[in-house]
């Protein structure tokens, strides 16, 4: 587990209250603007209120409302959310005093998203400082005159005193990640030849323009501050000296409350996977990004919080930040999407109940990329928090059942877990030796060894709600009914499936060649059916010490990860020179040669020089327990892989929702 049972000391820096401005916050920890995808019609909606209302029951100082689009040219997806119109205040204010009455304060992040925008969805023209698109899939943008720049400043104005109407606590402006503002600091996109390009003093021109108008409409006393963007990763683009002297010319522009200090660039590159860094990145050295612009800051005299983010997973991290002297101030986004009461379970000292963080990207930058709305691996109450909140749990039974869950993976423990937290006697059987089925595997790989801390929260928590455990019992239909239990959990997983290759040679599956490393040889073919995180994870295992050439029939790889994560993959394989062949579909292995065919042409080739191939494929669900259970009329819920072979992501949150229907029905009433 991350941390420790003990509650932090009262003296702890980050329990300290803090003034931004004429705020004060009760402590040092912020949940900084993220997407969530939460939006209805552009505006916010209840979704957001439950969400951000349960994050501030939980004790956080202050969170920052997502990205706030000041004009209709940047709404881009459905769910994102504006703040130009007067409609807007109404829902804001409600937030703000859901937020209020928990103790926190909100403030709203406003920007304008540029060129990252492709207008498909208003039919809108993406603006931009230059003609020069983000990635190679995305629209061509509109070269901004004077004229346009000055209806975007009048935009974040509108957009600002908006919010000031609703009752939010303060602004913060983006000029990170790539967005407009930023797109004009950055050599990277601003290639201008006018006013507002080529010097430091001109790619300046127009972002100090809008932050100052800001400054002007909502005035002194109102809380505004700046998220600037410190590193975008990238040649020819904005670095930390610059960034910090843009920190420095900004402070001693206009006054500013704060300063929220970030990295990275929407761009389709290794510097867009750095924004979101997930558990393969050492967070380090993020660390020195706030540290030197605090550190200039000082030095100009200007004494305002500067604030740090990325891949702070407890307030023991947080608190070590703050000692050094690096920021004032800490955003735990990831974090508090994983678990709402990270700051009160830790002040009370209930460090195992917090639901760990493990930088996976799978539920939440995952889903951001599919325009759906995000949820969380770890934690199934993600995004239901109208429903499903914790401090509304559905209460316990009065008429314990008794409950068999068959199977100790990721689903199977969180069914038990939750059953038994709900006051049901639950036992947990596992035919294996060890619980986390699949998990074990992907928490023993290079790089991805933060699952582990998912798995001991898990096995803590079946001890807290004490599930009875039954390691080394292999369930048939027969004994499951001589147990007579009130309802039953399969959660079985799956089978191997015969691999699909023709010829004598032999074909390791995925979880074969993960235990048989030393058999595999100095040189792997890796056949892709999948696209899948275990692939991917596993592919950069083999490859620490082994040649690796990956064959998949698609015309991607790696297509069911998230790109925020796997531009920084492709970049590690290519340092290890990792081979990838797509349009390949692999036919036969004879031991010494792999037919294959081009799949653009229809020729086959004949590839040598490989010592063994690795076939990673989905494999077959594992049900045939619920045919003869529900036969004997037993009550049965089938959860994880052996419903259908998927991921971690999708078994947690049907074991969770099968336990709360099952709870429903032995309670007589409906969830």
């Amino acid at each position: 587990m991350l941390g420790d049972s003990l509650p932090v000391p009262k003296d702890a820096l980050v329990l300290q209250p803090i003034q931004l401005g004429g705020l004060t916050l009760r402590n040092r920890i912020f949940v900084p603007a993220h997407t969530t995808s939460y939006g209805k019609d552009h505006l916010p909606s209840d979704q957001h209120l439950a969400y951000h209302a349960a994050r501030a029951r939980g004790g956080v100082g202050a969170i920052i409302f997502e990205a706030i689009r000041v004009q209709d040219n940047c709404v881009g997806r459905p769910q994102g959310v504006a703040g130009f119109e007067r409609s807007c205040i109404e829902p804001f204010s409600r937030i703000a005093r859901a937020v209020n009455a928990e103790g926190a304060r909100l403030l709203g992040q406003v920007i304008h998203l540029g060129r990252q925008v492709d207008g498909d969805f208003e039919r809108t023209v993406s603006w931009a400082p230059s003609d020069i698109r983000w990635s190679t899939s995305s629209a061509m943008p509109h070269i901004m005159t004077e004229d346009d720049m000055q209806t975007v400043i009048d935009a974040h104005v509108r957009t600002s005193l908006n919010l000031v109407e609703a009752g939010l606590d303060g602004i913060e402006v983006q000029l990170a990640h790539g967005h407009l503002l930023p797109q004009f600091l950055s050599p990277l996109s601003n290639q201008r030849d006018d006013a507002y390009g080529g010097s430091l003093e001109n790619r300046m021109r127009f972002p100090l323009a809008v932050v100052a108008a800001i400054r002007k409409a909502v005035g002194n006393d109102f809380c505004m501050g700046v998220r600037l963007g410190a590193e975008e990763f990238l040649p020819e683009a904005l670095h930390l000296d610059e960034a910090v002297e843009i920190a420095r010319r900004l402070a001693r522009a206009v006054r500013l409350d704060f300063v929220n200090v970030s990295h990275s660039a929407y761009h389709a590159s290794y510097s867009l996977a750095m924004q979101m860094a997930d558990m393969a990145i050492d967070p380090q050295p993020f660390r020195q990004f706030p540290a030197a612009v605090r550190k200039a800051l000082h030095d100009d005299g200007h004494r305002f919080p500067v604030m740090a983010v990325c891949r702070f997973r407890t307030l023991d991290e947080a608190e070590a930040t703050l000692r050094a002297g690096h920021a004032d101030m800490v955003g735990m986004a990831r974090a508090h999407i994983a678990e709402p009461a990270i700051v009160r379970k830790t002040i009370e000292g209930r460090q195992d109940e917090i639901r760990p963080c493990i930088n996976c990207n799978q539920g939440c930058a995952g889903m951001l990329e599919k325009n759906i709305s995000i949820r969380c691996l770890v934690n199934p109450r993600t995004g239901l928090e109208s429903r499903w909140d914790e401090t509304q749990a559905l209460p316990k039974a009065s008429r314990p059942g008794a409950i068999v869950v068959v199977g100790g993976g990721p689903g199977g423990m969180e069914a038990a877990a939750e059953l038994a937290a709900l006051g049901h006697k639950v036992q947990l059987w596992e035919a294996g030796d060890a619980l986390g089925g699949k998990l074990q595997y992907a928490a023993a790989l290079t790089l991805r060894n933060e699952w582990e801390h998912l798995l001991s929260f898990q096995r803590i928590r079946l001890g807290r709600h004490g599930v009875t455990l039954r390691l080394g019992t292999r369930a048939d239909a027969a004994t499951l009914c001589a147990a007579r239990p009130d309802a039953i959990v399969l959660a079985t997983g799956s089978l191997p499936r015969p691999a699909p290759l023709a010829g004598e040679g032999k074909v390791f599956r995925l979880a074969e060649a993960l235990e048989q490393l030393d058999q595999l040889g100095g040189s792997v073919a890796f056949v892709d059916l999948t696209g899948e995180w275990s692939s991917l994870s596993a592919i950069e295992h083999f490859a620490q010490t082994r040649r690796v050439s990956v064959l998949t029939p698609g015309t991607a790889f790696a297509w069911r990860t998230t790109i925020y994560s796997n531009l920084a993959t492709q970049r590690r394989l290519r340092e290890k020179k990792v081979r990838i062949m797509p349009l390949r579909k692999v036919h036969s292995w004879d031991g010494r040669t792999l037919v294959a065919e081009d799949v653009s042409t229809g020729e086959n080739l004949e590839l040598a020089g490989f010592d063994s191939v690795v076939v990673a494929q989905y494999d077959i669900a594992n049900d045939g327990l619920h045919a003869p259970l529900r036969q004997a009329g037993m009550a049965v819920t089938l959860v994880g892989d052996c419903l259908a072979p998927r991921t971690a992501l999708e078994a947690l949150y049907e074991g969770a929702e099968a336990a709360r229907k099952i709870h429903s029905a032995l309670s007589g009433n409906h969830d």
